[in-house]
């Protein structure tokens, strides 16, 4: 069985992070493994508090899982600190761990920031290069490649930009745009590019859709899809979760990520 190994934080509603990741692992197929990096306390109408996990901590649960269950491909999400980022790198780099997908945390829907100002560069610079997918939002993608993101044609200048900081394909998530029939994703590869287009879901339940679709790559390339299949099988996926959302919590709830099953 394939494994993958998911590098972020807990999420007490079980909507996004870790929980997310797990679940998304295991209904695309893959035996899911996990290093927490921190603790948060939210629910469906947004975090009330979080804290990082010891840096020395993080990286022991990583290393626990690499030397027993080697992963066979890899998703960060929040890692809170620069700290952390900086040991996270350093630590899938010794350990050769393949097929990294970053999902580049940085600040919550609700406004709470989950990743340290200085600790953005120390992701560009640590983790890009290692980096099979980026997967940024709108606010993410316009924070790295330092240029607003208004339109589809922004997302594409903002796609190049931060291909060019290393990683080998960038995804530019397109539901922070202003709300119309379609969600487009912009897709950046070192030769090509192209658009992903679906028509938008009209649902409040949206917890969690980032940690989701990144997950849900990783588990396609630890399952061997090529990149542009995985992107593809990730976006059906999430769009099935989406669908059959359970209609849980007070605001933004949680997707449903066991639709093909019940």
């Amino acid at each position: 069985m394939r494994i993958a190994l998911t590098i972020a934080g807990s999420d007490s509603s079980g909507g996004a992070g870790i929980q997310a990741d797990l679940k998304t692992f295991a209904a695309c197929g893959v035996y899911g493994t996990s290093a927490v990096t921190a603790v948060t306390a939210q629910n469906s109408l947004g975090i009330t508090a979080w804290e990082a996990v010891p840096t020395e901590l993080v990286i022991a649960q990583i290393e626990a899982v690499a030397t027993d269950f080697p992963p066979d491909a890899v998703k960060t999400g929040m890692l809170a600190t620069a700290a952390i980022v900086e040991a996270t790198g350093a630590a899938i780099a010794s350990l050769g761990l393949p097929k990294l997908v970053v999902d580049p945390v940085m600040i919550a829907t609700g406004g709470t920031r989950l990743l340290e100002e200085d600790a953005v560069a120390a992701m560009v610079a640590e983790l890009f290069p290692q980096a099979e997918v980026v997967t940024p939002n709108i606010p993410e993608a316009a924070l790295l490649a330092g240029c607003p993101v208004a339109n589809v044609e922004d997302m594409r200048t903002a796609a190049r930009r931060i291909l060019a900081l290393g990683p080998r394909v960038v995804v530019v998530k397109g539901g922070h745009l202003s709300p119309g029939p379609d969600v487009i994703d912009v897709v950046c590869m070192r030769d090509r590019a192209f658009d992903l287009r679906a028509a938008r879901i009209d649902t409040p339940h949206t917890h969690g859709t980032g940690c989701t679709f990144a997950s849900a790559i990783a588990a396609r390339l630890a399952l061997g899809d090529a990149v542009e299949d995985a992107i593809r099988s990730a976006r059906t996926y999430l769009e099935g979760a989406l669908r059959s959302a359970p209609g849980l919590g007070r605001g933004r709830g949680p997707l449903n990520h066991f639709w093909r099953v019940y």
